[in-house]
């Protein structure tokens, strides 16, 4: 008698197609000549070739389109500013998207930390601002960071009170920020005005012209949450079974890890800012990027 269990094999998912392979393989191939060759020039001429293979190859609405464009400017970015060419990291970022407001989350936010990082937090101000204030990005999943590290670490350096101050209480603040953090902004806005009025008034910094700062925390906080990301890599060895999980993810996982724990020193208070943004944008570009191509390979076992 014949019976409805025939043990057919499940459906197989589709294979990746070999642009995405070509893809995936060039990202492999910057991340390999920046982490062990030490090439940086080389790594960020694969990432420009990348792109390039990109926009011919791919089409502008694939989704998959966006997630390799942002991960070859990510490690693009990386390779620039360890080239000491950091100045011409937002030209290059705005020859790939064109428009200021287009620029991912993600990208805008390494870009303003790394002007930041370098001092010349004036040279986001404006194309911050200009995406800030796009509509279309209000909705974004990043739009409170942007907002958050624009605020921090380009109008308050600079110095801009009352910009600082529109920021907050106008439309970027309400779609960014809670009531509880609009109020922490504005006490940071004085806090850093009062700083300056005071400083010329004390130049030598004496004991009672301390202002109390936030504890900063120890390396071994940051060393926590790299342990913390490194289970996350190996729950996901686990679940995919022996040797199934694609090395190439944690190849670059590998890579923006050694981005936020080699290349900067952890210990630093001025560094701990830059490092617990950075773990966010590893979580987040992990989720984007790679775990759609995850699910299918594991699919298609």
């Amino acid at each position: 008698m014949s019976s409805c269990s025939t043990g057919r094999a499940p459906a197989r998912s589709p294979p990746l197609s070999s642009t995405v392979t070509q893809m995936l393989n060039m990202l492999d191939t910057a991340a390999e000549q920046m982490m062990v060759h030490k090439d940086f020039q080389a790594a960020f001429d694969t990432c420009d070739r990348g792109l390039e293979s990109l926009t011919c190859s791919m089409e502008p609405e694939d989704t998959r389109c966006g997630e390799f464009k942002a991960a070859f400017c990510i490690l693009g970015i990386q390779a620039l500013a360890e080239l000491n060419r950091w100045h011409g990291v937002l030209s290059w970022v705005l020859q790939q998207y064109e428009h200021q407001e287009k620029i991912p989350a993600k990208i805008m936010q390494m870009c303003v930390l790394l002007y930041s990082k370098v001092g010349e937090p004036a040279l986001m101000q404006e194309a911050a601002g200009v995406w800030l204030r796009c509509p279309s990005n209000s909705g974004a999943s990043g739009f409170g960071t942007v907002a958050e590290l624009h605020l921090l670490h380009v109008l308050v350096p600079l110095g801009h009170a009352e910009e600082a101050r529109d920021l907050i209480a106008g439309e970027v603040g309400c779609a960014a920020f809670t009531e509880d953090q609009r109020q922490t902004a504005l006490d940071v806005v004085e806090e850093k005005e009062r700083q300056s009025r005071e400083a010329p008034l004390n130049p030598g910094g004496s004991p009672n012209s301390e202002i109390t700062a936030h504890p900063v925390p120890t390396q071994g906080t940051v060393i926590h949450k790299l342990g913390a990301i490194l289970k996350f890599l190996y729950r996901k060895f686990l679940r995919s079974g022996s040797g199934s999980f694609p090395l190439r993810r944690v190849f670059l996982a590998a890579v923006l890890l050694y981005m936020l724990f080699v290349r900067m020193d952890p210990a630093l208070p001025s560094a701990f800012m830059w490092i617990s943004k950075l773990l966010e944008l590893l979580k987040q570009m992990w989720s984007d990027m790679f775990a759609p191509y995850y699910q299918i390979l594991t699919q298609s076992l």
